[in-house]
C-alpha cells in the first residue's frame, strides 16, 4: 500500500473503516484479493513476483497492511521481500506487542516500511525506520511513505475527507481514493525523490506512464459485527478506468 486511512472507534456505525489505495509499477504482476486456503483462512490480494501481499485480514478478524517508507538513500537491493512480514502476521498467532518484538530483531533485513497491524478492534503501527511500536487511539489516522501522521498533504486530505463522511458507503469512499489533485510544489514532501517525481507522487490516486495506483481497498466493520472489504482494481489509465471489483462479507 502507499496511503492507508484508518477511522477508528470514531463514527457511530462504523467502529473500523480503512481506505487505502496501493500504487505499484504497472507491470509487476499481482493476483487479485481473494481467500487463501491457509490456517487460518486469509483474504488479501498477491504481488505474484515475490509471493507476499500488501492488505489481508482473516476470517477471525486478524489485520495487517504494510507501506513501503519512502528514502532513495537508504534502499538495500538485496533486502528481504516485506510483503512477507503481512502474511507472516496474519498466518500467525502472535499478539501484535510479540510480533513487533521479534520484528524489531530483524528490522534490518528489510528496506524502510510501516505494518499496520493488529484486530480490527486493536490497531498498531510499527516501522523499522523508528523502531516504535504504537497503538493507534480512538480517532482518524493516515500512514503514507512516512511514519504515521506524518502531515504530507495527501495524508491530511485524507483524514479530513474521511473524519468528513456522515454516512460512509462505498462509493464515497473510492471517490475519496480517486482524488488525483497535485499539491503546490511548496507543500510537497522532499524524499530524495526529484521535483517531478514528487509531483507525480503527491495525489491520493497516482497516475504516470509507468507506475500508478492499481487497486483501492475497502475495509469496513460494522456495529453488528460485519466485516465487508471490497478492492477495486484499474488499469494503468487511471481511476474511472475499473477492470475489476471483489467484495466479501463475513462476521467477526
Amino acid at each position: 500500500m502507499c496511503l492507508i486511512l484508518v477511522s477508528l472507534k470514531s463514527h457511530p456505525s462504523f467502529p473500523l473503516i480503512i481506505a487505502a489505495n496501493r500504487d505499484e509499477f504497472y507491470a509487476r504482476e499481482t493476483a487479485p484479493m481473494a481467500w487463501h486456503d491457509s490456517a487460518p483462512p486469509v483474504l488479501c490480494g498477491t504481488d505474484l513476483k515475490e509471493g507476499g501481499t500488501w492488505m489481508g485480514v482473516t476470517d477471525t478478524g486478524r489485520f495487517a497492511a504494510l507501506t513501503n517508507h519512502r528514502d532513495p538513500s537508504r534502499i538495500k537491493p538485496d533486502a528481504a521481500s516485506r510483503g512477507w512480514i503481512v502474511s507472516e502476521f496474519l498466518k500467525g498467532t502472535d499478539h501484535a506487542p510479540a510480533f513487533a518484538e521479534a520484528l524489531s530483531r530483524t528490522r534490518h533485513n528489510y528496506n524502510g516500511f510501516n505494518l499496520l497491524f493488529g484486530t480490527v478492534d486493536r490497531l498498531y503501527h510499527y516501522s523499522n525506520i523508528s523502531d516504535t511500536l504504537t497503538e493507534l487511539p480512538p480517532g482518524v489516522h493516515g500512514i503514507s511513505n512516512a511514519l504515521l501522521n506524518t502531515p504530507w498533504p495527501k495524508v491530511e486530505t485524507g483524514k479530513k475527507e474521511l473524519g468528513a463522511l456522515d454516512h460512509p458507503d462505498e462509493e464515497a469512499l473510492f471517490s475519496l481514493l480517486a482524488d488525483q489533485a497535485v499539491p503546490e510544489d511548496a507543500l510537497l514532501p522532499d524524499t530524495g525523490m526529484t521535483l517531478e517525481w514528487e509531483r507525480i507522487l503527491g495525489p491520493l490516486f497516482i497516475h504516470s506512464e509507468v507506475y500508478g495506483t492499481r487497486s483501492s481497498c475497502l475495509v469496513t466493520l460494522s456495529a453488528d459485527r460485519t466485516l465487508t472489504a471490497t478492492e477495486r482494481t484499474y488499469t494503468p489509465a487511471g481511476p474511472a478506468d475499473i477492470n475489476g471489483e471483489r467484495r466479501f462479507q463475513f462476521s467477526v
